[in-house]
């Protein structure tokens, strides 16, 4: 079946082709629709968003095929027949994947400032990107642009708490960001970890969740549980010779929980851990799981 002359063109071709008979080129710069060679089109240098999802790449890619480019994609014009891409990366990639020759897009006056604030801004309404892409580009709006959280407040239309808990997220250990950007772990379950000081808990609570697919309730009750212990007095500490003190404070430190250690003047004793919870008591069976791994 012979497929319409728009079709895979997009509503801004089918808007200009009724405008101009189909035939003549498009000679416009400004606010309206202008239909692009891919060839002219150079790729964002500003680019925040680092990971496409191939799959998901390629049935934007089909559905380009059948109905074309809905929204078209905004660019600047660099020099004559030249472009570069201001916002809509994942368009232009499936575009290229569809094998369309040209594309429509808005073409825009902009310095290298506005560019990357428009880039950030557009990626940063997007329902796809990661958590900590989000908060990357945040971070870059308030260094690059010289933004004040309570002006990028305004500029992206999001409350100051919730640009605040994005930015937290780059206070997480690498390992840990990656986990978010793999979607081993979500938001939710970030945000607890954040609320822990120490790295090397929060990355050993980090791989039990996802050993043990702990839900963002039982890990937000675990970290709980974790700031709520308080250090026993000292005069409620029993004396002991200094090797075994040293002992004793390391495997405080090790189960991050205060052990019970006893021990008499034959060399005999026992040794307690004590938990709060049943988030508390996976969370020490993982750390001494982990010893036999």
């Amino acid at each position: 079946m012979a497929k319409r002359n728009a079709l895979g063109r997009g509503l801004g071709a089918l808007i200009d082709d009724a405008g101009r008979g189909g035939n003549e080129p498009v000679k416009k710069t400004g606010s309206s629709v202008n239909e692009i060679s891919i060839e002219q089109i150079q790729a964002n240098p500003f680019q925040p968003r680092t990971n496409f999802d191939e799959e998901a790449l390629n049935d934007l890619a089909n559905s380009i095929r059948e109905i074309g480019i809905i929204q078209p994609i905004t660019l600047r014009k660099i020099a004559d027949d030249e472009y570069q891409l201001i916002a809509g990366e994942r368009r232009l990639r499936a575009s290229k994947l569809a094998g369309l020759k040209a594309i429509p897009a808005y073409v825009r006056d902009t310095d290298d400032n506005d560019m990357l604030a428009l880039a950030l801004v557009e990626n940063i309404q997007r329902e796809d990107l990661d958590a900590i892409e989000v908060a990357l580009s945040y971070q870059r709006l308030m260094d690059e642009c010289q933004l004040t959280q309570e002006a990028l407040t305004q500029r992206v239309g999001k409350k100051r708490s919730t640009i605040a808990n994005y930015l937290r997220l780059l206070r997480l250990p690498a390992i840990i960001q990656k986990g978010i950007r793999d979607k081993e772990i979500s938001m939710g379950h970030a945000r607890a970890l954040v609320n822990i000081d120490d790295a090397e808990t929060q990355i050993m609570l980090f791989r039990q969740i996802v050993k043990y697919d702990f839900s963002v309730r039982k890990v937000e009750e675990i970290v709980r549980d974790l700031n709520s212990e308080k250090p026993k007095a000292a005069a409620s500490q029993p004396k002991y010779p200094q090797e075994y003190t040293d002992l004793k404070s390391h495997l405080d430190q090790f189960f991050k929980t205060k052990v019970d250690f006893k021990i008499n003047d034959k060399g005999r004793g026992k040794i307690s851990i004590p938990f709060k919870s049943s988030g508390d008591l996976e969370r020490i069976i993982g750390i001494l799981d982990s010893l036999n791994s």
